[in-house]
């Protein structure tokens, strides 16, 4: 029982990270239809940011759970206005093959600068040691961000559904021709969302600083199941992409400890064949009418 609820909880844990990424993801493709394989580039900075700031400036975890996503921002909607909204008007390709190449051109650059090797992060201090809870005990931090995690999209879900900017957002993200025939213009809309999305790859960056080796490859192997979990969620689909990330987090670490290794290494993509088989809009996603 104590494996179990052990493993469970590492599983959430995984999974606050995969629906931070994967609320990101489902966003910026909801707005701007533009597949950001990015994604996995800026979440490996936000934990350089803080590692970084931390070795070279002393900024603490705290300040850099702030500051870093917010930099990061700023730079995605640098790259959103200057290259990303020049390539929207081409066909989808294009902008895939650009956020391609833009990893691996920033993998690179982190690699020439701080190498290949896994720099350790110090848990931030107060949040080091165990909690009990009955008998059972769990790493302090690792129940820290998952609470975070679980504040940061419930927070997201709030702006987006209960605000009236959220709304034109949804509106925007559902229906782009639509609301703009209502006179909503849709494209200044576009930028402050795309640096959304990205910051919330960075938050999910500085908060594995403390539990992931910080190296510049951290985020390659992650964005690909992060893509299967916007998948099986519902392309643009906040609600499905966090759901979906919590729970394929928790199968995951169940698979791990009780099935073979095969089948924790495919069990996300195996759920996505049969879920695109059985739904092919995901299973949040809106079915599109058919003429």
């Amino acid at each position: 029982m104590i494996n179990f609820l052990e493993q469970t909880v590492n599983g959430l844990v995984n999974g606050g990270f995969y629906a931070l990424l994967a609320l990101g993801l489902a966003v910026i493709f909801g707005m701007l239809r533009v597949v950001n394989f990015a994604h996995g580039a800026f979440y490996m900075l936000g934990a350089f940011g803080a590692y970084v700031g931390l070795r070279e400036f002393g900024l603490p975890f705290w300040v850099a759970l702030v500051l870093v996503p917010v930099v990061l921002a700023a730079l995605g909607m640098t790259l959103e206005r200057t290259a990303i909204n020049r390539l929207a008007r081409l066909d989808p390709l294009y902008n895939f093959l650009f956020t391609f190449g833009l990893t691996l051109i920033l993998q690179d650059l982190v690699k020439w600068r701080y190498g290949v090797n896994a720099n350790p992060y110090e848990i931030p201090a107060g949040l080091t040691g165990t909690v009990h809870i009955g008998q059972f005990g769990f790493p302090a931090y690792r129940l820290f961000v998952f609470g975070f995690a679980v504040a940061a999209c419930l927070l997201a879900w709030w702006l987006l559904a209960r605000t009236r900017v959220g709304m034109v957002v949804r509106a925007a993200t559902e229906r782009p021709e639509l609301t703009g025939a209502l006179g909503i213009d849709v494209g200044r809309w576009i930028t402050p969302v795309f640096g959304f999305g990205i910051a919330l790859a960075a938050l999910a960056g500085v908060l594995a600083a403390p539990i992931q080796a910080v190296n510049p490859l951290m985020g390659a192997d992650l964005i690909i199941v992060v893509f299967a979990v916007v998948v099986i969620g519902g392309l643009g689909s906040v609600t499905g992409s966090v759901a979906t990330g919590f729970g394929i987090g928790v199968a995951g670490a169940w698979a791990q400890a009780y099935a073979p290794p095969i089948v924790a290494q495919t069990l996300v993509f195996v759920v996505m064949a049969v879920v695109l088989l059985i739904r092919p809009a995901g299973l949040f996603g809106r079915e599109e009418g058919v003429a």
